[in-house]
């Protein structure tokens, strides 16, 4: 008896150690299916307790393979972060087009600033803007530089658009890199010229400075009475005499025509102050009101935001107001208006407006070069001259609009 109860005894300790070992199985099978679910949704907040002898070592192993991946997806997130502010803080644009062409899947801040709008989803948008500019992100690839042009709020803006194909989160996608070219374009227009007017001034000067010198000399010395003239020289010497002196004359001119251009090559470093923009719209009213009041033309001034504040040379910028002024005047103006705010970029604008004769369409793509005038007695170098000083101040003027409404120049300081 005792050994069948010693028998019995075995039996149901093992059958219990058996249905522990099943019931602890199926324990640690639901336990590894939840984590597994949990981390397949990148969801590390949960902690198995460690206080039950029986499943502690258990337990505490699941604990730590969660420390784990909680551990490795915190670092993960810390380089997306570090990797998203340092795109933010690069000088292009740089979008992420999905695999249908259309969707954006990222964008830097610099996107967001060249294209002006505070949101970027989709291609779609950029028809607000251009269609040509929406055209350009669809189709330019690998290997292709293409351009657009669109006007923003303020002036037009040409940008260089390349791309280049990737795999990420095994999907193919765009990686679209872009650049406001258009401050570069008048760049190399103003380094062009400078350069080609430098050559004009010294090939001119070189050749007109003795021809006046000659002519000046063989002037006096027609009209000095000398014994060896005969009386046919005597005869002549008022003719000679005349054209010298129209020779001398014509010199003259050329030489002060030439050194006009040579300001354009030679524009002094700005000495930049702060002052107050209203300070300087009165200034300039004042040095043009004479012209204003004979020509009947009204002037007016409107700040949208209030005591915009100039970190400039005042008097160079001084010089351009009173230039595109003046050229508001000679255009037949009865009205020009200044206007000017800060626009989404921090970038103070200023819009000279007038109501006078526009600019012809064929105009207005040459009156920055210089040379170029539609004035009489123009020199063609104020609107020259004006955008090289803008460009000393790292800003642009543009002609942002002329037709029979209204003709607008406008100053961008950034």
């Amino acid at each position: 008896m005792e050994i069948q109860y010693i028998a019995i005894s075995a039996a149901a300790v093992v059958a219990a150690f058996a249905a522990a070992a099943v019931l602890f199985t199926q324990r640690t099978r639901r336990k590894v299916d939840y984590m597994l679910d949990a981390l397949e949704d990148k969801e590390t907040n949960f902690r198995f307790r460690e206080e039950q002898w029986f499943s502690r070592k258990f337990n505490k192993t699941l604990n730590r393979l969660r420390t784990i991946f909680e551990k490795e997806k915190s670092e993960i997130r810390q380089q997306e972060q570090y990797y998203g502010q340092m795109l933010d803080h690069v000088q292009t644009g740089i979008v992420v087009i999905d695999d249908d062409g259309e969707r954006i899947n990222y964008c830097n801040a610099k996107a967001l600033q060249i294209l002006g709008i505070a949101t970027f989803s989709n291609i779609r948008q950029l028809r607000r803007i251009s269609e040509s500019l929406a055209d350009a992100f669809r189709k330019v690839a690998e290997g292709v530089e293409e351009k657009a042009s669109y006007f923003n709020e303020s002036s037009r803006v040409t940008i260089s658009i390349t791309a280049s194909p990737a795999m990420i989160n095994e999907k193919n996608v765009k990686i679209v890199a872009f650049n406001d070219i258009s401050s570069d374009i008048e760049e190399n227009e103003t380094a062009s010229w400078t350069r080609l007017i430098r050559v004009l001034t010294h090939e001119i000067m070189n050749t007109v400075t003795p021809i006046a010198s000659l002519s000046d000399a063989l002037a006096r010395y027609v009209t000095s009475e000398s014994p060896s003239h005969g009386p046919d020289d005597q005869g002549n010497s008022p003719d000679i005499k005349a054209g010298l002196e129209t020779i001398a004359s014509a010199s003259r001119g050329l030489i002060k025509f030439v050194d006009s251009y040579r300001n354009l090559t030679h524009i002094a470093t700005p000495v930049k102050k702060a002052f107050y923009l209203r300070d300087l719209v009165e200034s300039v009213r004042k040095l043009t009101v004479e012209q204003f009041t004979k020509a009947g033309t009204e002037f007016s001034y409107e700040e949208k935001d209030e005591d915009i504040l100039l970190y400039a040379d005042e008097g160079q910028i001084s010089q351009i107001m009173v230039n595109l002024l003046k050229n508001a005047v000679q255009a037949g103006a009865r009205h020009v208006h200044v206007r000017a705010g800060i626009d989404s970029l921090e970038s103070i604008i200023i819009d000279v407006c007038n109501d006078g004769q526009p600019i012809s369409k064929e105009s207005q793509e040459e009156i920055f070069v210089p040379f170029f005038t539609t004035k009489p007695t123009g020199t063609g170098i104020g609107l020259s001259i004006s955008r090289q000083i803008m460009r000393m101040h790292n800003g642009s003027l543009r002609l942002s609009r002329s037709d029979g409404s209204q003709t607008v120049f406008t100053l961008i300081f950034r």
